[in-house]
């Protein structure tokens, strides 16, 4: 009896031990992939593009339609994920057949090491991919091991009815020619589970409470219109109050959602179904210095910089105005300018707990226009394409340059920036 003891003594001892050694294989002193996630204009044109041959309304239930995103659209997407949600970076080169995926996150402070590097080797298989090679750190795990694992977690994942969508939407994953090809086929009831799966519960909750309140705030307002300043300052002093013990970031991010809808008027259902049966605010035209085109630029790059990251949100900026020069209303300085202040805004709601706090802070102390938004009655704009290229030399032109300085330097004057 002694003896069967000590063996299953001496097997968990081992079995621990291994345990331990992977651990100290899997985790590295230093990245191997180190890159920022630069998004640019050009960037935001290919995605509309793609967006454009795939849109949701376009498509009747059952209709298969196949997404080919070329290697830079799909390297940028994967280590901007990375970067945005995962603290790390990613490289993926694409090949026939196959996907090399590379990528590096860093982990909480603890005295191992700092980050974990993997490696895979993701080769096409019957309609999907599998796991040819996967190494994490210096542990290599056989292609049967990763593939069981992988099989295990997709299969829970899809479990869950939230997730389970993916396995009814996609078809096929192929690559060929430097090009990755989605074929998937469309559901009707694919837009409202997506709701569920972005959309938690938890938010919702948040959205109807800050949506209730500036419904409250709307209807009390006399002007047709105003100062978006007049809905910020009670709604940031409802998310201060939410926030005691609670999640600073996720308060923020939802008054911020919840403004843009008001002031693009655009019914919250589209987000939040349950949303049409909620009070309805009264309508006004929000400003920013009397224009409502900077309240909206300001507050959308605000939503896009909370929720997906500043980088995107300055490239989509500058993309609409690239657009405006070419036959809409021309380039223009000032939106460039209310769009920097509303993606400093949005970093600072979102940055960290103590960012996000501060920020409530200053606003439930009261604010003014000229908190937000920096001066920009001497910028130029309604500058034809032409004229965009004669003055200022395109964009990344010294001159171009020199104006994108001055904006920057004029918000990072503003006392609520600092």
């Amino acid at each position: 009896m002694r003896v069967i003891f000590r063996l299953i003594l001496l097997f968990l001892f081992l079995v621990l031990l291994a345990l331990v050694g992977a651990v100290f294989l899997a985790v590295d002193d230093q990245p191997r992939v180190h890159r920022t996630a630069e998004v640019t204009p050009a960037n935001i044109e290919r995605a509309r593009r793609i967006l454009d041959r795939n849109d949701p309304r376009k498509l009747q239930s059952g209709v298969r339609r196949t997404i080919t995103l070329s290697q830079q659209d799909f390297d940028l997407a994967a280590n901007y994920l990375a970067n945005r949600y995962a603290w790390g970076s990613a490289r993926v080169v694409l090949s026939d057949g196959s996907i090399l995926v590379n990528a590096s996150t860093e982990l909480p402070s603890n005295p191992i090491g700092r980050y974990v590097n993997v490696e895979a080797l993701l080769t096409e298989s019957d309609s999907l991919l599998r796991i040819d090679r996967l190494h994490v750190g210096r542990l290599w795990l056989p292609a049967w091991v990763a593939n069981r694992f992988v099989v295990r977690g997709i299969g829970r994942l899809l479990e869950n009815e939230d997730y389970g969508f993916a396995a009814d939407v996609i078809r096929k994953v192929s690559v060929a020619d430097g090009q990755l090809a989605i074929t998937y086929e469309w559901q009707a009831d694919l837009p409202d589970r997506l709701r569920r799966v972005i959309v938690t519960r938890a938010d919702q909750e948040r959205f109807r409470v800050y949506h209730a309140r500036l419904a409250e705030e709307s209807h009390s307002l006399q002007a047709k219109n105003v100062s978006l300043t007049e809905l910020m300052i009670p709604l940031f002093a409802l998310s201060q109050e939410r926030s005691r013990g609670g999640d600073p970031i996720a308060e923020n991010r939802a008054v911020i959602l919840v403004l843009t809808a008001y002031v693009n008027d655009m019914g919250l259902e589209r987000i939040v179904p349950a949303a049409k049966d909620w009070p309805r605010p009264t309508s006004r035209t929000m400003t920013l210095k009397r224009r409502d085109d900077f309240a909206k630029h300001f507050i959308v790059s605000a939503a896009i910089a909370a929720n997906a990251g500043g980088s995107l949100s300055d490239a989509v900026g500058i993309y609409k105005e690239i657009a405006d020069s070419r036959g809409g209303s021309g380039f223009s300085f000032t939106d460039i300018s209310a769009d920097r202040a509303g993606t400093r805004f949005g970093e600072l709601a979102s940055g960290n707990s103590q960012s996000a706090n501060k920020l409530q802070e200053r606003l439930s102390a009261g604010l003014r226009e000229s908190d937000l938004i920096p001066a920009t009655e001497d910028l130029p704009e309604f500058i034809s394409e032409s004229e965009f290229k004669q003055r200022f030399g395109g964009i990344g032109a010294p001159p171009y340059k020199q104006m994108m300085a001055e904006i920057e330097r004029r918000i990072a004057a503003l006392p609520l920036y600092r």
